[in-house]
């Protein structure tokens, strides 16, 4: 035994001993499973933060119509070692390092003898997010990944996160691990997942054989999306969770930018947009799909929901669309973008004219519907700059925004309020925005009364920087 934890021999680090428990309990008959290891550890300096990715051959179940698939473990998003080596030790109650480890179940096609190790590289660009924005992963999450999850031509190209179906939450000496399984998706079922819940879409894939059936195990070769193989998918259960549970989209990235019409405009000192810190990167249109929920957990724990920060946490290509738990929310890192309160007086403005492109607009009427509606908020942040437009309804805490001044600001963060009866006149107004096959750009709506102007512009408006 050399210096391991206490009495334990080091080869055997406790925190590994007991995942390896739970991977054995499920397959006895693998005590040797084929192993990716990371050449140069973490705590040496090098780039993979997962020591090992384990690969397991199942058998599925035939009766529950569970294909034969590769079952893939990770191994050092919790704390294998208890020595702060990785993990700050932080004892035996609460979780074990981020509290979780990574699975995935990819279906094994026939005539494979090896599992593909493409997965294990997918696994290690996850947790090297999770190392370097601290956020962490919950069942139900959506990732927008952008490219096909194996670099081939498959539709597979973003994830939701679930529990494991087989794999029991593990205590090890240095705290809890559970374990959350990778589910591949199609953008499709991405973009109902951001609109209506990650939970929803899971539970519509189970029922869905090809598209993972009740273990989500994901197809890479799987061409059409759920709600192509059952069109009634996306009106019977989507719209009606959007119209009933609401959206759990609460922003998104957008070409978008608003006027304060209310001021002359040669002074336009105070209305343009003040770049905060760095300058603007320059993001490609996919981006402009990039959708955050913003403090989610936090809107569902306070019965009414709070103003969230505007942060976008971008690495490597991976948009995470979810606050950060470890740290205070509110007080995450990239909220330093958000100007601090203090410094900027709120204005209040008369009149304002906002400013989306078509992609963006095409959203509008699921903030009103999805969000608004349902008492809660929803913020269209601007890749190109600084600007932010959040629309909040009445009973949302934290906003500067109110009924008396529904329109305010804080330097290029606009909010503005809409009352329920106003929210169902735009919906109906903005009817055409639900077409756009029929749609000419430029489009101008207005309602003179409320001093509002929106205007649907080409995309070109927004990237010229002159604009």
């Amino acid at each position: 035994s050399g210096s391991g934890s206490g009495s334990f021999p080091s080869l055997f680090p406790p925190g590994l001993h007991g995942i390896y428990g739970e991977c054995r309990r499920l397959y006895p008959d693998q005590p040797n499973p084929l192993q990716v290891t990371a050449i140069l550890k973490y705590w040496l300096g090098g780039p993979d933060p997962l020591d090992y990715v384990s690969m397991y051959r199942n058998l599925g179940n035939p009766a529950l119509n569970v294909p034969e698939h590769w079952h893939y473990v990770s191994f050092g998003l919790s704390d294998l070692y208890g020595d702060n080596r990785v993990h700050e030790f932080t004892g035996t109650d609460g979780p074990s390092g981020f509290g979780f480890e990574l699975t995935f179940r990819l279906k094994r096609e026939t005539g494979e003898s090896a599992p593909p190790t493409w997965p294990a590289e997918l696994m290690q660009g996850l947790a090297r997010y999770v190392f370097q924005s601290e956020n962490t992963f919950c069942s139900g999450d959506h990732v927008s990944w952008h490219s096909p999850l194996d670099n081939s031509e498959s539709r597979i190209q973003h994830m939701l996160l679930t529990e494991d179906p087989q794999m029991q939450p593990v205590q090890t000496p240095f705290g809890v691990v559970t374990f959350l399984q990778i589910v591949g998706v199609c953008t499709e079922e991405l973009h109902a997942a951001q609109q209506w819940n990650g939970q929803g879409i899971l539970e519509l894939l189970r029922t869905v054989p090809v598209a993972g059936g009740p273990w989500l195990i994901t197809d890479m070769r799987r061409g059409e999306t759920i709600f192509e193989i059952d069109p009634h998918l996306q009106q019977e259960r989507v719209d009606k969770g959007i119209e009933t549970d609401g959206s759990n989209l609460s922003g998104v990235s957008a070409k978008c930018a608003w006027d304060d019409l209310s001021r002359p405009p040669e002074d336009d000192e105070d209305s343009r947009s003040i770049c905060i810190g760095t300058q603007p990167r320059r993001l490609s249109g996919k981006d402009t799909e990039q959708i955050r929920e913003t403090l989610r957990r936090g809107l569902e724990i306070n019965s009414k929901p709070v103003l969230p920060p505007i942060n976008a946490q971008r690495q490597n290509g991976l948009n995470l669309d979810r606050a950060p738990s470890r740290k205070d929310s509110l007080e995450s890192e990239s909220s330093a973008a958000i100007i601090p309160h203090e410094l900027i007086r709120t204005r209040q403005l008369e009149s304002v004219h906002l400013k989306f492109n078509q992609e963006s607009g095409a959203l509008i009427p699921l903030c009103l519907r999805g969000r608004l509606l349902h008492g809660r908020h929803f913020t269209y942040k601007s890749i190109t700059g600084d600007t932010a437009i959040t629309f909040v309804s009445t009973g949302v805490e934290g906003a500067f925004a109110t009924e008396e001044h529904p329109y305010a600001a804080h330097g290029p963060w606009l909010q503005i309020l809409l009352t329920e009866e106003f929210v169902e006149r735009m919906l109906e107004d903005l009817e055409d925005l639900n077409s756009p096959e029929e749609f000419k750009l430029p489009k101008e709506y207005s309602w003179p009364e409320k001093k509002l102007k929106v205007s649907i512009l080409p995309d070109a408006v927004f990237d010229n920087p002159l604009h």
